[in-house]
């Protein structure tokens, strides 16, 4: 008990003194001895200078949380919840190689990998771990980010495997594997490349197939991107799902997407839209959204709007429109309170992993409250 109490103090301990040196004094020069043994102040020359070689270790978090209210099937729901608390923490080891490790306290592990700059330039990177996947525009952007509080498009968050689909899982948009890419052209040409596991987060592969994924940006101008991604793959379903239900759990399918889509950013508005197709096995989805903000009178203060439709399966007729209307105020840099109205036109009476689940074409009524706090 004595040796595991230590062990306990130990590790408190130089984790308060990774958070302090890191917010007090914005870096962590770190020496690990021949023993084994961290030291904190790095290890020094001969001439008493220190070495320029030790991390430089950056904290980050972000915590969203608010107020559900949902009317459906004659149904009233409503609750206070916690969305998302995440903490993360970035080292770079040298001027061409870096470490990330993120964890969600409100889940589990979320992000670990580390890249490494080939050319002098940022020409060409190669990313190996736990990240996210390159599929669609939104896919790879942070929650706070996104105008919308149920963050992204219905079509985005079904392809890309945020949890709607359950023959995936919930994975967060993120899975395991390598990942190349570069700007190019004067920053006008971004480019990825990726090779995952196609099995979500902190979990081997399914089957002995992997996923490619591409990605193509370009910004003819510095208000405008265009991009465009795709996938190919095959999926190893983790359940049964009422979207899709001549796969069975356990068994191997074809999972296959493109997107097409364009962001721009003014003074005056915000907006991106995309459209995306899936195949999985055989059944076919697409979708289409638009997605935008409107400054009133003041940055501070922006009134958000989007249009978003996905048909889950053309064959059994999924079919969905989403609507959204509300607002948000920015009270600190990253830092903001939203209120969202949001409609849908169809709904699942159960959970979509359930046999017994129905989709129906019906109205869906939600009030969404939340508020941002964020950190670097």
């Amino acid at each position: 008990m004595k040796q595991k109490s230590a062990i306990v103090r130990t590790t408190l301990t130089l984790v308060l003194a990774l958070c302090y040196a890191t917010v007090v004094q914005g870096q962590l020069p770190i020496t690990i001895t021949k023993n084994g043994r961290i030291e904190f102040g790095g290890k020094t020359s001969k001439d008493g200078t220190e070495r320029d070689f030790t991390p430089n270790i950056q904290l980050h978090g972000y915590a969203q949380a608010g107020y559900t209210y949902d009317h459906k099937g004659g149904e009233n729901t409503n609750t206070f919840d916690v969305k998302r608390v995440l903490f993360w923490a970035d080292a770079q080891i040298t001027d061409r190689w870096s470490f990330l490790f993120m964890h969600d306290f409100s889940s589990v592990v979320q992000e670990f990998y580390t890249d490494f700059r080939i050319t002098r330039n940022k020409a060409l990177t190669v990313r190996v771990g736990q990240f996210k996947n390159a599929l669609s525009f939104e896919n790879p952007l942070s929650p706070t980010a996104m105008e919308a509080i149920d963050v992204y498009s219905e079509a985005v968050t079904f392809l890309t495997g945020c949890g709607s689909d359950p023959l995936l899982g919930v994975q967060y948009g993120r899975d395991l594997g390598l990942s190349l890419f570069g700007v190019t052209n004067n920053r006008k040409l971004r480019y990825e490349l990726q090779v995952m596991n196609g099995q979500g987060i902190n979990k081997k592969d399914g089957n002995n197939f992997k996923d490619f994924i591409g990605r193509i940006e370009y910004r003819p101008t510095e208000s405008l991107n265009l991009i465009a991604t795709g996938q190919i793959g095959r999926g190893h379903a983790v359940s049964y799902s009422v979207f899709n239900p001549t796969i069975a759990a356990g068994k191997d399918y074809k999972r296959n997407r493109t997107t097409i889509g364009a962001d721009y950013k003014s003074k005056a508005f915000k907006a991106h839209g995309e459209y995306l197709n899936g195949w999985d096995g055989d059944a076919h989805s697409w979708g289409a959204y638009i997605t935008g903000s409107v400054p009133l009178g003041t940055p501070k203060v922006e009134f958000v709007g989007s249009y978003d439709f996905y048909n889950f399966n053309t064959d059994l007729g999924m079919d969905q429109h989403k609507a959204i209307a509300g607002f948000q105020y920015w009270f600190f840099k990253k830092c903001r309170v939203q209120v969202q109205y949001v409609y849908k036109s169809a709904y699942l009476t159960g959970k979509a992993s359930d046999p017994t689940t129905q989709f129906v074409h019906g109205a869906d009524h939600g009030i969404l409250c939340q508020m941002q706090v964020r950190f670097n």
